[in-house]
C-alpha cells in the first residue's frame, strides 16, 4: 500500500546516515573542542532522523498505516534553531570552516529539495505531513548553516584584505 513512501524513505534513510557520517568526519578534522562538539551533534541529530525514519518503514513495511496523528504525536520534533553553540566554533580555521558549512547548506537544499519532490509523489496527506516534518528539520539545519557561514565569509574576506565587504 505504501510502495512510494517506502521507497522515498529507504532514501532519506541513506541521505540522513551520510549526513552523519558527513558531520562525523567534520567533527574528527576540528581544531576546537566546541567545533568538535556542535558537529558532532549534527551527527547525531542526523542518526535521530535516520532511527525515526527506520521505525516508520518498518512499520510501514509490517502493513501498518501512516496516520496524520501519529506524525504529530510521534514525539519527533523539528528543532530549535538555537540548538547549536556555533558561539563555541573556533573561527581560527576559517577556509576549512567555510568548506564544511558550504557542503552542509548543499547537503540540506538537497534534502529539501528531495522531500518537495516526494510530496508531489503521495497522495495521502499523512505521508504529505510526513514530509513536511522532514523538510521543517532540513531547514533548520539550512538557516543555522547559512548564517554561519556568512559570519564566517565576512571574517575570511577581512582576513584576505578584501574589506569593506
Amino acid at each position: 500500500m505504501y510502495k512510494e513512501e517506502l521507497s522515498i524513505i529507504s532514501q532519506a534513510i541513506l541521505n540522513e546516515i551520510e549526513g552523519y557520517e558527513f558531520y562525523r568526519l567534520a567533527a574528527a578534522q576540528a581544531t576546537s573542542e566546541g567545533t568538535r562538539a556542535a558537529f558532532t551533534e549534527l551527527a547525531n541529530e542526523e542518526l535521530k532522523h535516520a532511527d525515526y525514519l527506520k521505525v516508520l518503514w518498518q512499520k510501514l513495511s509490517d502493513g501498518g498505516e501512516m496516520k496524520i496523528e501519529d506524525i504529530i504525536s510521534s514525539g519527533i520534533e523539528i528543532p530549535s534553531p538555537e540548538i547549536y553553540r556555533w558561539d563555541k566554533v573556533d573561527k581560527t580555521g576559517s577556509s576549512v570552516a567555510m568548506s564544511i558549512f558550504g557542503i552542509g547548506m548543499q547537503m540540506e537544499q538537497n534534502s529539501i529539495a528531495f522531500y518537495n519532490e516526494a510530496k508531489n509523489k503521495v497522495e495521502s496527506e499523512a505521508s504529505k505531513a510526513l514530509f513536511d516534518l522532514l523538510i521543517g528539520w532540513e531547514k533548520v539545519h539550512l538557516n543555522q548553516f547559512a548564517e554561519q557561514y556568512n559570519l564566517l565569509k565576512e571574517e575570511w574576506w577581512a582576513e584576505q584584505g578584501f574589506a569593506p565587504f
